[in-house]
This record gives structure tokens, C-alpha cells and sequence, in this order.
């Protein structure tokens, strides 16, 4: 029951305008508690709390950058870096997602400091905020498995312990390939290659020609963001590490106390339906996971799995997973251990092949909305029709990606 309140719940958010979180929390209390007769306590400890503070933490320090008015000046200097050639900017923004996510923080917390940049940025010079949202998201997660980055940690790990050591690097860059392989496709594919082709460059007009510079309040904003970052890089080295929502939230503060924004007005602003939507449907993911369903729905498809198709079989099933679950805290700590035993029933096969296809297959997903990558890209955008259209959109792209993974990790793994 609690996969067809899934069903209903994704189709719902594509043909009405009622809040899918809502409706997520809603189902979760009705089947949880009458239907599956759990405790209320073991439905609403779905509830993602993690998340949630990441969200509301990331969101609130650039709010506050957006309403003090620094983000539209970065806005305004992305365009000379990239000389006005519009084309270039998504591809800059790609780059430096992977760049910044191969070096530790990891992808969750790079595209929480380049998402709203980067989506702010698009709205200025007219680019799709879906085509920003796929190059910012498969920028971020080709560095997911870099070996100092935590995903990446924690998959080494898990191939070690399943024999699988010292192809680190390799699995690192499987994925990064995958991620350009996608992400240049879906740039090209949808609009990419005629904003490289105009030949014009995009210039500002009326206020913006005029040469415009950082106030106190705007630099003492941009100190605080780059603070930030660097923590979130050197994080691994304070004791106790560094929690990316809990140290916006600190930002968020030091800015309020220095009158350098206004947290009512970025309070006010917050895409507070983006954030609700989200994690109401992550409630309803964890009542899934509690009671089975998502067990029984990769056995059905293991099932029918053979020697010749477990590559592209493995690829559509941890997708489906992974796009409504945690791909480093729960599919791939589940399904990595099962390598060993699946090579044996199935009569053979190749271990790294396998290993690769669940670490690429549960990745290329994650600009889903109903993950975290693609849950900040919408949470930077504002709230309204736009907002909405970016999540559908969004999730249209990352189930596609499920079948564009198995063909992908089929080509890269199996032929």
C-alpha cells in the first residue's frame, strides 16, 4: 500500500498544485497508523531532520545574500568572467561543482554553496533554471566519489570489505565520466548548444550598465560565504567535523547581529513549500523503507536477473531506490555487500563491473528532487509557479535517468 500512496503521491505533484509534501505526511500518518498499526513515533522519525537543517540553514545565509543584494552583484561579475557569452556559464558552474566536490566537502554540501549562485545567475541572464539545475547537480555529484569527498570514503569502505581494493581512483572517475557523459548531453539536449550559437553577448542595460560595487554589508556577506567553504573543505580536520547547515544557520546569525541583512525579510523569502515538499515525501520514503516495500520491490526485480543482464537490471533497480532514498546511506551500504553472493548465484561475473554499475546507477539519479542535490537547486529558485515547474521537470529528468543509466553503465561495464 505505502508504493501505490507513493504512485499517487508523484502523480498528484505532476497534475495538481497541492503540496506534495503535505499530502506525503498525510498518507505516511494514514498508513502508517491505521493501516500498518505502528507507533506514531516510527512514522514521524522519517521525518529528515539532517536535511531539513541543511535546507533551512543553506537557504536562509543566501536568502539573506539575495535580500542585502550581494548575490545579484556576483550575479553581475559571473557575466564578465564569462565575458557575456551566456553559453559558458553553465558550463563554468559544472566545472566548479566538480572541482570543489572532488576536493572534500562531497556533493551535498558543494551544491549547497553553488546552487543558489548559480541559480540566481540563470534567472539574470535568461538561461533555463532546469539547464542550470542539470549542470550545477551533475557537476556536484561527479565528485561524490572522489576518495577524499565522505561518499567516496564510505564506498571505499564498502568495496574493501567485499575484496575490492585499490580501485579508488577508477571508481572516482567512472563517475565523474558518467556525470559529464549526462550532464553535457542534457546541456546540449536542452538548450545548451543554441546558447553557445548565439552570437550576441548578453549585456547589461539601464542600471546594471553602470559600474556597480560591494558594499560593507555585501562584503562582510560574501567573508562569511567564503568562511563557509573553506570550513566545509577543512571540515575533516576540526574535531568533530563541520555540519554545513548548522554553520550557515551560525552564519545567518553573525550577519543579523552585524546588521549586514535582514533575517525577517530572508525569513520571509525562503522557499518554505520547496522545503515542505521535500521533506513531507522523504516521510513517506522512510514508511517504505520501515515496512518492506522497497525490499520487495528490488526482489522482484532481481529476481528475473541473469548473468548476461544483471548490469543493466541492477542499473533500473538501484536507480528506482535510489531516487526516493539516501544512495551513500542506505542503497549502497545495501546492495555493495550482496556482491560476492550475487557473482555466486548467478554462476559468475565480474565484481568491479557490478560494483561500478551500483555506485554509477545510484548517482546519476540524485538531481532528482526527492534527493538532496536536486532539492537545494529548487530551494534556490523562488517560491511560486517556477519553483513548481523546476520539481517536475526535475523529477522527469531524474527517473529518466534510471533507463539512461543502465544503457550507460551497460556500455561502460558489460560490453
Amino acid at each position: 500500500m505505502t508504493l501505490a500512496a507513493l504512485g499517487v503521491a508523484i502523480v498528484l505533484s505532476c497534475t495538481t498544485r497541492l503540496n506534495v509534501g503535505l499530502l506525503a505526511i498525510s498518507l505516511a500518518w494514514i498508513i502508517g497508523v491505521y493501516v500498518g498499526h505502528l507507533p506514531l513515533r516510527d512514522v514521524t522519525a522519517g521525518f529528515p531532520i539532517d536535511l531539513f537543517l541543511t535546507l533551512a540553514g543553506v537557504t536562509l545565509l543566501f536568502s539573506q545574500a539575495r535580500v542585502n543584494g550581494t548575490l545579484d552583484i556576483v550575479a553581475h561579475n559571473a557575466m564578465r568572467l564569462c565575458r557575456g557569452r551566456v553559453g559558458v556559464v553553465p558550463i563554468m558552474y559544472f566545472g566548479l561543482g566538480a572541482v570543489l566536490a572532488s576536493a572534500g566537502p562531497g556533493n551535498i554540501a558543494t551544491t549547497g554553496l553553488l546552487a543558489p549562485m548559480a541559480m540566481a545567475t540563470a534567472l539574470r541572464m535568461r538561461i533555463s533554471p532546469f539547464l542550470m539545475a542539470i549542470m550545477v547537480g551533475n557537476g556536484c555529484n561527479s565528485g561524490s566519489l572522489s576518495p577524499l569527498a565522505p561518499t567516496g570514503i564510505i564506498v571505499t569502505g564498502l568495496m574493501n570489505r567485499i575484496g575490492l581494493s585499490g580501485h579508488e581512483t577508477a571508481t572516482w572517475l567512472y563517475n565523474l565520466l558518467a556525470h559529464a557523459i549526462v550532464g553535457f548531453g542534457g546541456y546540449l539536449v536542452f538548450g545548451g548548444a543554441k546558447l553557445l550559437l548565439r552570437a550576441e553577448r548578453f549585456e547589461a542595460t539601464g542600471e546594471d550598465a553602470l559600474e556597480r560595487s560591494l558594499d560593507r554589508h555585501q562584503v562582510l556577506t560574501l567573508v562569511m560565504i567564503a568562511v563557509l567553504i573553506a570550513g566545509v573543505i577543512l571540515g575533516r580536520w576540526i574535531p568533530g567535523g563541520l555540519n554545513i547547515g548548522m554553520a550557515a544557520f551560525t552564519g545567518a546569525v553573525l550577519l543579523s547581529l552585524l546588521r549586514a541583512a535582514d533575517d525577517g525579510d530572508a525569513i520571509k523569502s525562503m522557499p518554505w513549500g520547496t522545503i515542505i515538499m521535500v521533506c513531507g515525501v522523504t516521510v513517506l520514503i522512510g514508511l517504505l523503507e520501515k515496512t518492506g516495500g522497497m525490499e520487495l520491490f528490488t526482489s522482484l526485480l532481481s529476481s528475473i536477473a541473469t548473468q548476461a543482464t544483471v548490469v543493466p537490471f541492477l542499473a533500473v533497480t538501484i536507480g528506482i531506490v535510489s531516487a526516493y532514498s539516501s544512495t551513500s546511506g542506505v542503497v549502497l551500504p545495501a546492495f555493495l555487500p550482496t556482491v560476492p553472493g550475487l557473482i555466486e548465484n548467478l554462476g559468475g561475473g565480474d565484481a568491479l563491473a557490478i560494483a561500478s554499475t551500483m555506485n554509477v546507477a545510484g548517482h546519476l539519479v540524485d538531481v532528482s528532487p526527492l534527493s538532496t542535490i536536486g532539492a537545494l537547486c529548487i530551494a534556490s529558485v523562488p517560491a511560486g509557479d517556477l519553483g513548481r515547474r523546476l520539481f517536475n521537470q526535475l523529477l522527469a529528468w531524474g527517473l529518466s535517468m534510471t533507463v539512461v543509466g543502465a544503457v550507460l553503465c551497460y556500455v561502460l561495464f558489460a560490453l
